[in-house]
């Protein structure tokens, strides 16, 4: 009887080893099956609803203009004039419809959007540094030791450009060449070096449209010039008194195409880079090219009214199909150099300015934007990089905030500084100072102090060399 129940036991054991490994066999083959099944699914039928997804999640752009009295123009280039006048909208309104609805998102392999930006701008104030070798050579060292990234050395200035340029000669608006203390290219020497270093660079034309009216630009060709209903010519800046070229004239436009290619053909630059001065104050565009223009296009005089919905969405979009034609002459010449644009924030940009920076990023006219926000209260400082509009353009390419370090009649404080790129770097965005000499050589701090804090800020690499030639 033990017997016969030994071997009934285990042939029921044998049974079930057999029947476990035939289900595992069963099931693996299943498995197979169903990933190959899915491979060759249309990938069509999953993408619609993700689409859906994505379109119900994307932010809005920002509409209502801030209520603090306290925002006003803060361009570096206004933060060094002894007077700014107050540009801040008086009055809460809603900002108009945006002019261009959101695009899909730019293509990855144009931009890598998780770039962090370090940089620093080389303002006319650092000329003594970067026009000397060996000075050049200290700077950038140390800012590839405090673990920057990327450079914007000023390249075009006051109506004079910082290279020989033979569109400069051509025009007759520059009688000399900037040269450095042995002779040099100071920007061929700036872009050597920085690369040395692992430091992108990206010229920065600074003065875009403005022109000083004493310059041979503005007295060469006075054709060029816009002017104000009143018949004024020039406005009060940081640069002092200066002229604008009209930037819906064709032939202006084609003078600083021409400039900007002949920088980025001539040299080996990583981007170029425009700022706010690469606009025109709502004041402006009562010239007679401009009131003609815009009566041919809409059969309308101009209104008298700088704030006129229609006349200000008319110029500001005549300044974006400029944008987009440089930036598609650029990418034409050099598809991988970074297209750079830092204005001030979007309200102000496009009410005071002109500037429809927003739908230039939408439009994939922008590869990287820094946004001014040159602020001395860190509440409103954090209420600034946290708008909707900045939050939508760092889904899509590299963005950064500009942080005031500093100028020669004004210190600002570590301590501030300090804050200020920590509230940036917590929602994830990049850092621009303005400018170089200010970093260390103004603040009230010694300069080892604040090189330390620097250094703590940035105390991890963050290379963007690498992606050279992978835009």
């Amino acid at each position: 009887m033990s017997q016969n129940w030994r071997k009934f036991t285990l042939k029921q054991r044998s049974r079930k080893r057999f029947l476990s490994a035939f289900f595992a066999l069963i099931f693996a083959i299943a498995f197979a099956f169903t990933l190959v099944l899915h491979s060759f699914l249309p990938s069509f039928i999953f993408n619609d609803q993700a689409d859906q997804a994505i379109a119900q999640t994307s932010p809005q752009s920002q509409r209502k203009q801030s209520q603090s009295n306290s925002q006003r123009n803060q361009s570096p280039r206004n933060q060094q004039s002894k007077q700014s006048p107050s540009s801040s909208p008086k009055n809460a309104q809603l900002l108009p419809q945006p002019l261009i609805p959101p695009l899909p998102p730019v293509n990855p392999t144009i931009v890598n959007k998780k770039q962090e930006i370090r940089g620093v701008w080389l303002t006319s104030n650092d000329f003594t540094m970067f026009s000397d070798r060996k000075q050049l050579s200290e700077a950038l060292q140390q800012l590839k030791q405090l673990n920057f990234n990327t450079i914007y050395p000023v390249v075009w200035n006051g109506g004079y450009v910082m290279y020989p340029s033979s569109v400069a000669q051509r025009e007759g608006i520059q009688p000399f060449v900037y040269r450095g203390s042995e002779g040099q290219d100071i920007v061929a020497d700036i872009i050597a070096q920085a690369h040395q270093h692992d430091l992108l660079v990206m010229p920065w034309f600074e003065f875009g449209f403005m022109a000083p009216p004493t310059s041979e630009l503005a007295l060469t060709h006075p054709n060029w010039l816009t002017q104000e209903r009143n018949g004024d010519t020039t406005s009060i800046t940081a640069a002092g008194e200066v002229a604008w070229l009209n930037p819906f004239h064709p032939e202006v436009q084609k003078f600083l195409t021409e400039l900007v290619l002949e920088a980025v053909t001539n040299y080996d630059l990583d981007g170029i880079q425009f700022d706010d001065h690469t606009s025109l104050p709502k004041t402006f565009g009562y010239d007679r090219y401009t009131l003609s223009l815009y009566k041919q296009e809409t059969k309308k005089d101009a209104p008298a009214d700088v704030d006129d919905p229609a006349w200000v969405r008319w110029r500001a979009n005549k300044l974006t199909a400029f944008m987009a034609n440089l930036n598609k002459a650029v990418k034409q010449r050099k598809p991988n150099v970074i297209f750079s644009v830092s204005p001030n924030y979007y309200e102000f940009a496009y009410k005071q300015q002109l500037q429809d920076w927003l739908g230039w990023v939408r439009q994939n006219i922008v590869d990287e934007l820094i946004v001014q926000v040159y602020r001395n209260d860190l509440d409103d400082f954090r209420s600034q990089v946290s708008r909707a509009e900045i939050v939508e353009v760092q889904n899509k390419i590299s963005t950064g905030i500009g942080i005031l370090s500093g100028l020669r009649n004004s210190n600002v404080p570590m301590s501030r500084v300090y804050s200020q790129v920590i509230t940036a770097q917590e929602r994830g965005l990049g850092i621009s100072f303005f400018y170089y000499k200010s970093l260390w050589g103004y603040g009230p701090e010694s300069v080892s102090d604040r090189q330390k804090d620097l250094k703590y800020l940035f105390r991890s690499p963050a290379p963007r060399l690498f992606a050279r030639g992978s835009f």
